[in-house]
């Protein structure tokens, strides 16, 4: 999940530097979406691992 995060900021980035400003927006928007659910995601199996331990 982290990794699409990044291909999509990258994807973003070099939009952003050829002028695509929608399109960069639009990756942009994307990346900080998957980017948040891989921290829901790793808080969540953070948690339960803790949990089965004790």
């Amino acid at each position: 999940m982290l990794h699409y995060a990044v291909v999509f900021f990258v994807i973003a980035l070099i939009a952003a530097l050829f002028g695509f400003g929608g399109i960069a927006a639009g990756a942009a928007g994307i990346a900080k979406i998957l980017f948040i659910v891989f921290l829901v995601m790793a808080l969540v199996s953070f948690v339960m691992g803790l949990i089965r331990r004790t």
